[in-house]
């Protein structure tokens, strides 16, 4: 599932190779990933338009133009790639943002979020206005803040992303492994320590996670082992417990991580 790295390495493909470039034409190819507009609309919007500088906001890329600003969310199976102009398509590509010099492809196999189109600032803060704070932004004291308010359980709301914008499963597993904390114990109970301890995990699990524009699977990490067959903690070697929280599996370490 693309998270908040992902989107990042999304967002760098974009900037890399589509900022000032003219958009000729769109081509859907698969309508069903747009949202709140049709596929001749979308294509008349944009064309003639050239793609800015593009930003990000948790898991959502946000695309801009001369024109209306398109924003992306990948859902769990979305991704986004440059490409020669006219190459063959791939099975899950859904729309092409075609060029001169070459295509912008998005593609999505399951189609569980897609692209809106924002015609204004208005539009765009419709979309994205209750998101929480960007991960990768958000400062020690309002962190704490945002855990101090909540009811529920510290793997639920870093996964909530009205309250931080970015992380997911994968994501918020690792950071509490890190941390050495329950992923059951109430956000609102943990003690200022174990607040800048988990804020300090996250931005150095973000960080290394954006070299390589994905959660890195390495054996030292949870992410690394989580899904091997009777996998062990890579720190004490207990063998990991599994669950599901937030109607996601988790993963942690009885041993690291006691309640």
């Amino acid at each position: 599932m693309p998270e908040l790295p992902d989107v990042e390495g999304f967002r760098r493909v974009l900037a890399e190779h589509a900022v000032g470039r003219r958009i000729e034409r769109v081509e859907v190819s698969d309508p069903g990933v747009l949202r709140g507009v049709t596929a001749c609309d979308f294509d008349a919007a944009l064309r003639d338009h050239r793609f800015r500088e593009p930003g990000r906001h948790g898991k959502w890329l946000i695309a801009g133009t001369s024109g209306p600003t398109v924003l992306m969310h990948f859902g769990m199976t979305g991704g986004l790639r440059w490409v020669d102009r006219g190459a063959p398509a791939a099975r899950y590509d859904r729309v092409s943002f075609v060029a001169s010099e070459g295509e912008l492809r998005f593609e999505d196999m399951r189609k569980l979020q897609g692209i809106r189109l924002a015609r204004d600032d208005d539009d765009v803060r419709k979309v994205i206005g209750a998101l929480g704070p960007d991960a990768l932004a958000v400062r020690p004291a309002d962190f704490a803040h945002l855990l101090e308010e909540r009811r529920g359980g510290i793997k639920a709301v870093l996964i909530d992303q009205e309250v931080i914008a970015g992380l997911g499963n994968l994501l918020a597993d690792e950071i509490l492994w890190r941390a050495r904390i329950n992923p059951r114990r109430p956000a609102r109970d943990l003690t200022v320590t174990e607040q800048r301890a988990l804020h300090t995990q996250m931005r150095r699990v973000l960080r290394a996670s954006l070299i390589t524009s994905r959660v890195p699977p390495r054996r030292s990490w949870l992410t690394g082992v989580r899904d091997q067959p009777a996998a062990s903690c890579p720190r004490c070697g207990t063998a990991l417990r599994r669950s599901t929280i937030g109607s996601r599996t988790t993963v942690w370490c009885p041993k690291c991580q006691e309640v």
